[in-house]
């Protein structure tokens, strides 16, 4: 996992992958907020802390990590408002947020972990909260990444609502993205499985320019649809799930 965040401390600024998930989520987040024009807002996983500082868009945003990597990290970066926790086991009282975040978390965590996680956001979410959320999707795209960010699953849309609603969470959005460069990732990762899975770092190394300024032109045509269609397919999914 410290491999894992030194990679993404790189990257994360300039990365194609990580431009468009910025793109993708920003809707999500202003729809969480449109009632909540001073949300609080937790982000379980924080990693790095990079993505705090999007989130204090939308509201007033603590972060959480269960490793000291990364929060040296966002420490690094002026955060404060970050501490050391597991999301299976947040140290908040009931109802404290009116927004939960977490972003590529949950598929690392085995069934029972990902379960509890899911039942202390919804713990400390207000009722009519919103909890949005990002993981892997799609089995067959399982490749070095995987092995890198310790992967325990890929989900479907059925499986994400069907973790979310058990959870007791109203599903309001779902989607698939990366949708637009599924077939890069798709030959990437099936060469990978030919070859055999191993740890690297590759994925999350920066292409070099003019491959990394036609990627995020891709994902940036993607985030203006996303605004008006659910994606059929892609190598993420992107949920809005609310707390009645």
């Amino acid at each position: 996992m410290d491999r894992l965040l030194q990679a993404t401390a790189r990257a994360e600024r300039d990365h194609f992958w990580f431009k468009g998930f910025r793109r993708f989520v920003t809707p999500l987040l202003a729809e969480a907020v449109r009632n909540h024009p001073a949300a609080a807002i937790l982000d379980c996983g924080c990693g790095t802390g990079y993505n705090l500082a999007m989130l204090r868009d939308y509201g007033h945003a603590t972060g959480i990590d269960l490793t000291w990597t990364g929060l040296a990290y966002a420490h690094g970066r002026g955060e404060r408002a970050i501490a050391q926790a597991t999301v299976t086991h947040l140290p908040f009282p009931d109802a404290s947020f009116d927004v939960v975040t977490s972003f590529d978390v949950i598929y690392a965590l085995a069934d029972d972990a990902e379960a509890a996680a899911l039942g202390e956001m919804f713990r400390v979410m207000r009722p009519g909260g919103y909890l949005v959320l990002n993981v892997a999707a799609m089995d067959l795209l399982k490749g070095n990444h995987s092995v890198l960010a310790n992967e325990v699953r890929r989900y479907s849309r059925a499986t994400l609502t069907e973790r979310l609603t058990r959870a007791g969470f109203s599903v309001r959005r779902i989607s698939y993205t990366n949708a637009t460069i599924l077939p890069l990732v798709a030959g990437v990762r099936l060469l990978q499985r030919v070859s055999g899975h191993e740890e690297s770092q590759d994925e999350i190394s920066i292409p070099p320019a003019p491959v990394n300024a036609i990627l995020t032109a891709a994902l940036t045509v993607e985030a203006a649809l996303l605004r008006v269609v659910n994606m059929p397919f892609g190598s993420s999914l992107m949920a809005l799930a609310q707390r009645p």
